[in-house]
């Protein structure tokens, strides 16, 4: 179901439901004060026949003969007078006899004094008259047609004004709920213009302080988002592409040179080191990769515990050494570690030492002396860990750029590389809701700067 009808029909049923108690409330009233107002009239009525009969001493029959040659004959009140001793003493007409009063009822009126009944739909009122110190019983009954005529009249006229008032309520909430959801519309016709080739197309916004045009700038923020992405994506493809055919391809042409004729030993060996060379530049660019896919996985679906990163930074360590024994990496505690949480982390310890295998590879690459030094401190709220070398540096120029996956700046011609390696160290910490920040001078040296929350 459409909103658009659900807010119709709920709206158009709430209001009807409120019609509907208001009418009821209305006739159930009007109907009480009918019967109220009639059983006055009734005794009223009562009241003025037995004065006409004992106080102005009109006979019974003259009294008689009005109530028969009245205009309203039918819906005229029918009174009867009885003594305490069930003697009827006058009686507009004995032998139509409507209410055919018993001595049981007549003893139940003068025990309670009054008492208002129906007798099918006559309403018939029974009073306690007191004339010269003596006690009389009076009944009077009728049907009020008037009455009860207008009552209907009210109950028709309530019934199709409801009906009326629903169908123009329906109508006219249709018509509002249409109104309001125009933006709506309109907004799923551009939304459904947009496609993966046209992500630079945007909704209009419309009034951005209703729900309406919040949802369309929260919208647009999705798209710039979705177009980063894909650019993004587009470029890293591009990059990897180019990553690996460079590889393949002088692979697949050292390959097709050496079969072109026979070679020597030698020759040969010279050729497989060279496809070994690429094999490797493969290698690493597939680990990268495969790490850089976890880095960016979703933080839940990460696992992430309590470590210490001194004993991360140690095994990073003892995992360049081992891969690279020409390299000299110190590690340096800044000060004495008096509490373990203050340098622990809630982290993934795989993620964190390829970072660090990163950065202290880079800085052992990018010197002549192939040295990095790892130092760890801590404060009050973050341990703090930086990696320097005294290598050729990095310009200016160069430092806004290297976070930029598969950027190689001018010291590539130093040493291989793919351009991965930052990027995913900078996505690692992140990850860990850190800093990483990085300060270089040509010819003099590098020093990144980690800041992780410790516990």
């Amino acid at each position: 179901m459409q909103i658009r009808t659900r807010l119709t029909l709920l709206f158009t049923s709430l209001i009807a439901a409120l019609l509907l108690a208001f009418a009821l409330t209305v006739y159930i009233t009007s109907s009480q004060t009918r019967e109220e107002e009639y059983f006055k009239r009734l005794k009223q009525q009562g009241a003025i026949k037995a004065n006409l009969l004992f106080d102005t001493k009109v006979a019974p029959n003259v009294l008689q003969l009005i109530y028969k040659k009245a205009p309203n004959a039918l819906f005229q009140e029918e009174v009867a007078i009885y003594d305490t001793a069930f003697h009827l003493l006058y009686h507009d007409a004995v032998e139509i006899d409507k209410v055919k009063e018993t001595k049981g009822m007549i003893d139940s009126i003068k025990a309670e004094k009054e008492m208002a009944i129906y007798i099918k739909n006559m309403q018939v009122v029974g009073f306690l008259y007191q004339h010269n110190g003596k006690d009389y019983v009076i009944t009077s009954a009728a049907v009020d047609g008037y009455g009860l005529a207008k009552l209907a009249n009210l109950r028709n006229t309530l019934v199709i004004s409801f009906l009326l008032a629903v169908i123009a309520i329906f109508f006219s909430s249709r018509f509002l709920a249409k109104k309001s959801l125009q933006p709506v519309s309109l907004l799923i016709d551009k939304v459904k213009k947009i496609t993966a080739t046209n992500l630079d197309l945007r909704v209009a916004p419309g009034n951005p302080k209703d729900e309406i045009g919040a949802l369309a700038i929260t919208f647009n923020e999705m798209l710039d988002r979705l177009e980063n992405s894909f650019d993004a994506q587009k470029h890293f493809v591009s990059n990897i592409s180019h990553e690996l055919r460079t590889p393949l391809t002088a692979m697949l042409a050292e390959m097709q040179l050496t079969l072109q004729k026979e070679r020597s030993i030698a020759e040969y060996k010279a050729s497989i080191d060279h496809i070994i060379s690429d094999t490797q530049k493969l290698i690493r660019l597939s680990n990268s990769l495969l790490d850089l896919a976890k880095a960016s996985y979703d933080q839940t679906e990460i696992a992430f515990k309590q470590i210490r990163l001194d004993e991360v930074l140690l095994d990073a360590r003892n995992d360049v050494l081992h891969n690279q024994p020409n390299f000299n990496v110190d590690i340096v505690f800044d000060k004495e570690i008096d509490n373990d949480n203050f340098i622990s982390v809630n982290g993934n310890e795989y993620l964190l030492k390829t970072a660090f295998i990163n950065l202290i590879e880079n800085g052992c690459k990018f010197s002549s002396n192939h040295q990095s030094v790892a130092k760890i401190s801590y404060n009050e709220k973050q341990i703090v860990l930086s990696f320097s070398d005294t290598g050729i540096g990095i310009s200016q120029t160069e430092l806004q750029h290297i976070f930029t996956p598969f950027y190689r700046g001018g010291n590539k011609k130093f040493v291989d590389g793919n351009g991965i390696g930052l990027f995913l160290t900078q996505k690692i910490i992140s990850l860990h809701k850190g800093n990483i920040e990085v300060a270089s001078t040509e010819h003099i040296g590098t020093t990144f700067t980690i800041m992780l929350p410790h516990l």
